[in-house]
């Protein structure tokens, strides 16, 4: 009975084999499962026929498996495991005794095994010493090493941050995500231990793409953090107790509306001795308190048109952008609170601007009004709720607020504009603006005027360099992303760009595109990072700035030229009748691009699912990374997701060293025609919008290229750290990082190499720090080498960039933020939790 049955598996496989081999091979692809499911089939009806040569014949598959498979992979055991591991486990249980008694028809020697039996043991011996091979072999590891002499440079401490703290998103306005502090070293990393816990108290699995991705600010010995329904929560550093929390009332969000919901962090100013003038005010009674918040709420005006699920082409309100002042003359500030003299500026979900007072977490009045708001919808076209938001804290300079915002994009081709604007730090009132649509005119938009729709955004963090006064501003695309006939010159001249505005006019200073014609939603995710470097005895103002498509460019952040070259390459030009893409794409001397995808890259848990990878990748369109989107389904990779996204890399301004998270996962992307109608041609109903694109030639889908049973299509590493000497341009180091504990359903730490979101952080002491993987850990690693010193679990994913600082008990702390990420996949969580070397 059990011979019967493992030969009806192996028919069944064989068949299954030979004729999606068949099926292949009239794709064009290759013939190999042909030969190995016809050699399958033959041992099955030998096996039927109680025959012992079926043995040999199916030792024979198995070492052809593993002959090809080596062929195409090499000794690396993830890509050898689908080809041979089911094959191996099945000829053990055809080894077994009673099966093999079942084989009456062949040799009787060695124990009644017989020469096939023997022969098939071989085979599997032969299996078994290149799987061990394999499984120490790393051919995706790039080991190496900065100088000691490099290592042992002197923390750069800056001028705009104490060296305990951590004031703005990337610790400084420079971007960094660097703290000179060295106390915690490559030698004691791995004596870290956890210090205290908090739980925000903010999950919402209603919202299927919420994620706590906030990095703590730590100032003046609080931490201050948001959630994803924009609260604010300032606890102590040292204790983790909670000192305040500001929760605001938050309009128009429901789950179909606000299925994105974030806040990735604050921005906070110091106008102590600054010369403002200060009342005798005392902070807000808890009753007074309240009222400014229902104040605050209520300044929000949102006109929806009423159209499906938030398609709207509605217009913005007719009034004065700057209602309770007079344009043409100065606004006289009034007197400030003095708790508001640290403040602390929060972009909520209903596109606000409030400023809170550092110490108390009360609203201070006098920034945008009584209520201390700024109303972000004011100036918008095509107003709905929830279709336009700030995601990321604003820029602080001394003298204005910096906001973007990120736009519900691929919904229509009627969306809030990507308008960037200033306001003034102490009083809210606006400064300029910079409309991409009308890049010219960067004065305050006057009374009974809009901004331009559906241009491109500024939806993730920018930069600021004092000295040159200039804002650094990483650009997306208006919508569609995936489509882009109808895009006018300025869209096709800002959109997926680096832009430097003047901080004290707005007007462009220069900008730098990172995509031409960009269809492939490569939106510019990181904040550009500011960094001065020693380049042929010569410092360089550069600008570093991590791409999705791979590149990292290294700018003069003066000028906007390139510090290390950057080659135009020719690109495929597969695209739908209208579209007409770029002939050529810029590629960095610093290139994390993957290389080009084959099929035999395609993976899976066995032959089968891995052949049916093969199948697909031969029915998509594929002519390397910048192939348009199709009518048929392009490969794109790397996907949206990108190799780098928001959380950017750390750059060690004292080592010239750039730590980076590189990560990789294709998406499939296909185009649907679609009529001038409101009709839904690819969402579901009851889901939230997808890529509809409606006033567009083309709806699109998109989705990741996962195999039949939910795995990747796309064998592993799916992600590294790696080192980068930014003087040159090499890649030091590059590391699989991240285990798959956390993606299968039997929790096997086995090392993969794993995607993840959310950025790293380099410190003096020569440790780079990371939580952003899908398996829910915090890692610390050598700077020098990328090697892994330490490690701890964390209660869900830790989607976010940590912080250090030093706790005024004197000991450096890092502080990790573990909310999980619904788009990710990870389990959503509140936790809060830091780390120090223990209390001598």
């Amino acid at each position: 009975m059990i011979r019967f049955i493992l030969a009806l598996i192996i028919f069944i496989i064989g068949a299954f084999l030979t004729i999606g081999g068949l099926w292949l091979a009239s794709l064009e692809g290759t013939k190999g499962y042909i030969l190995l499911g016809a050699l399958l089939v033959i041992s099955a009806l030998l096996l039927f026929g109680g025959r012992k040569g079926g043995l040999v014949i199916y030792g024979v598959a198995l070492l052809y498996a593993l002959g090809w498979g080596v062929y195409e992979v090499g000794l690396y055991w993830w890509g050898l495991a689908p080809r041979g591991g089911v094959l191996v486990l099945l000829g053990l249980f055809l080894l077994l005794p009673p099966v093999v008694r079942a084989l009456p028809r062949g040799t009787v020697g060695f124990r009644n095994y017989g020469v096939e039996g023997v022969a098939l043991a071989g085979s599997i011996a032969i299996a078994t010493i290149v799987a061990i091979v394999s499984m120490v072999t790393q051919p995706y590891d790039m080991r190496g090493q900065f100088a000691d002499t490099r290592m042992e440079a002197q923390p750069v401490s800056s001028t705009e941050a104490e060296d305990g703290e951590w004031s703005s998103y990337g610790r400084t306005a420079a971007g960094q995500r660097y703290s000179p502090l060295a106390q915690i070293t490559r030698d004691n990393v791995a004596d870290l231990e956890v210090a205290w816990e908090y739980h925000a108290g903010d999950i919402h699995e209603d919202l299927p793409g919420t994620a706590l991705e906030s990095t703590p600010l730590i100032v003046e010995d609080t931490m201050y953090l948001c959630t994803p329904k924009s609260e604010v929560i300032a606890l102590d550093p040292v204790t983790g107790e909670e000192r305040w929390r500001f929760a605001p009332v938050l309009e128009g969000l429901t789950p179909i509306l606000a299925h994105y919901t974030t806040c990735r962090g604050l921005a906070y100013h110091d106008a102590t001795g600054l010369g403002w003038e200060v009342s005798g005010d005392a902070p807000p009674t808890k009753e007074e308190a309240a009222a400014l918040i229902a104040a605050s709420s209520a300044s929000v005006t949102i006109k929806a048109a009423g159209v499906s699920q938030n398609i709207v082409a509605g217009t913005a309100d007719e009034g004065d952008p700057n209602p309770e002042v007079d344009d043409d003359a100065p606004l006289e500030p009034s007197p400030i609170r003095a708790d508001c003299l640290r403040r602390i500026f929060l972009p909520t979900r209903d596109a606000r601007m409030i400023a809170l007072s550092a110490e108390t977490g009360t609203i201070c009045p006098g920034f945008g009004g009584d209520d201390g708001t700024v109303n972000l919808w004011v100036g918008m076209p095509n107003i709905s709720p929830t279709a336009f938001y700030s995601t990321s804290p604003p820029v602080i300079t001394d003298k204005v607020v910096v906001v973007g915002g990120s736009v519900d994009d691929n919904i229509s081709d009627r969306l809030p504009s990507g308008a960037i604007r200033a306001f003034d730090i102490r009083t809210g009132r606006l400064v300029w603006n910079f409309d991409p649509g009308n890049p010219d005119d960067t004065s305050p938009i006057t009374a009974g005027k809009t901004f331009t729709q559906n241009v491109p955004n500024n939806w993730s963090v920018g930069s600021f360099d004092p000295e040159l006064n200039l804002v650094y501003l990483p650009m997306g695309i208006g919508s569609p992303d995936q489509y882009g006939a109808d895009r006018t010159e300025n869209d096709e001249r800002f959109g997926t760009s680096v832009l430097a505005l003047d901080a004290a006019t707005g007007a462009v200073e220069w900008v730098y595109q990172t995509v031409h014609h960009d269809i492939w939603d490569y939106d510019v995710p990181a904040q550009p990072s500011l960094v001065d470097l020693e380049i042929n005895g010569a410092t360089v103002p550069a600008l570093v700035q991590a791409t999705k498509q791979g590149e990292i460019f290294v700018i003069n952040r003066a000028t906007g030229e390139p510090v290390l070259p950057v080659t135009e390459v020719a690109v495929s030009q597969n695209a739908v009748p209208g579209e007409k893409p770029s002939p050529t794409q810029p590629v960095s001397a610093i290139s994390f691009a993957p290389p080009p995808v084959t099929g035999a890259q395609m993976w899976g848990l066995t032959p089968i699912d891995q052949m049916l990878c093969r199948i697909d990748f031969a029915n998509l369109n594929y002519e390397g990374r910048f192939t348009p989107a199709s009518l048929n389904g392009t490969l794109t990779h790397p996907g949206s997701f990108g190799v780098f996204n928001w959380g950017g890399v750390a750059v060690d301004p004292a080592r010239g060293i750039a730590f980076a998270m590189p990560v990789y996962l294709g998406f499939i992307s296909t185009l649907y025609e679609r009529p001038d109608t409101l009709d839904l041609i690819v969402s579901r109903e009851g889901a939230p919008m997808g890529n509809e694109n409606f006033g567009t030639p083309y709806a699109a889908v998109l989705k990741p290229f996962m195999s039949r049973i939910g795995l990747p299509c796309q064998q592993p590493p799916w992600g590294y750290v790696a080192g980068i000497d930014l003087t040159t341009g090499e890649t030091v180091y590059q590391h699989v990082n991240g285990t798959v504990r956390d993606m299968s359903p039997v929790p096997l730490p086995l090392e993969t190499g794993v995607p993840g979101i959310g950025g790293p952080i380099a410190t003096g002491g020569g440790v780079a720090f990371l939580s952003g993987t899908v398996d829910y850990y915090v890692r610390g690693y050598d700077l020098a080498t990328g090697d892994e010193l330490w490690k701890a679990r964390l209660p869900a994913g830790g989607q976010a960039t940590p912080a250090t600082y030093m706790g005024r008990d004197g000991r450096q702390y890092l502080v990790v933020v573990a909310g999980g990420h619904g788009y990710v996949g990870t389990k959503l969580g509140d936790a809060v939790i830091a780390y120090a070397l223990p209390e001598e």
